[in-house]
């Protein structure tokens, strides 16, 4: 039994990998349907994110989700490094083996590293509008915060000099998302036992639709912005 980690056993420690993961895809959905108010133009949709914003930073139960979800986040990533050292250390040398991709998909032999990426862009991410929302002087617009105009001020050219570097940063991390969700969506029902013939291919296409709709969706928001204001 390992006694590193926030679990002690490996079989927990997949355990807590699997269901955080998937409640994670279950926060990135409802993420996703808020951010695309984004795409309204105009007063009524700056007023409608911006009450999103506002809702989702002050009412009791969405801040009981949210802590939640940082939990989640924090047993997730940290869980995923001791098994990725344990792994490594269970196995010394690496196994000569001639055409790896068949025996097991990219994604799953560099999880870590995917990992490694959203990583580094949650906390940029959180940095340059969690931390602006939350302790940043924004303006108050109709008694709400204007985060509506901090999101597409971000990615406006002619405000943002590195508007244009921030969009492709923005959108190589959701392509590494999409191949961190494609393995591990459908990875999480196989630790979890939910293996079966007759529904895991509607789990594998349920998976591989999900990390691409997912991630495009979010990509799609910073191109839009940058597209529309150069």
């Amino acid at each position: 039994m390992s006694k590193t980690g926030i679990l002690k056993s490996s079989l927990s420690k997949k355990y807590i990998m699997a269901l955080t993961g998937l409640f994670l895809c279950l926060f990135l959905v409802g993420h996703l349907l808020g951010n695309l108010q984004l795409f309204v133009g105009g007063e009524e949709g700056r007023e409608a994110f911006n009450n999103y914003a506002q809702f989702m930073t002050t009412n009791p139960l969405v801040k009981v989700l949210s802590y939640l979800t940082y939990a989640g986040i924090i047993f997730h990533i940290v869980d995923g490094f001791v098994l990725t050292i344990q792994n490594r250390k269970a196995r010394p040398v690496k196994y000569v083996v001639e055409k790896g991709n068949l025996n097991s998909s990219w994604a799953s032999r560099n999880m870590a590293v995917l990992g490694t990426i959203l990583l580094v862009f949650l906390v940029s991410h959180m940095q340059s509008f969690w931390y602006v929302m939350h302790f940043g002087d924004i303006e108050i617009v109709d008694g709400v915060k204007d985060l509506h105009s901090v999101t597409v001020d971000f990615f406006n050219p002619a405000i943002n000099n590195l508007a244009a570097v921030m969009t492709g940063l923005y959108v190589f991390a959701m392509l590494s998302m999409s191949f961190h969700l494609n393995h591990g969506f459908q990875s999480a029902f196989q630790t979890m036992g939910i293996n079966h013939q007759s529904y895991t291919p509607v789990i594998n296409f349920v998976g591989k639709a999900f990390s691409i709709l997912i991630p495009a969706g979010f990509a799609s928001l910073p191109i839009y912005l940058f597209i529309t204001q150069s």
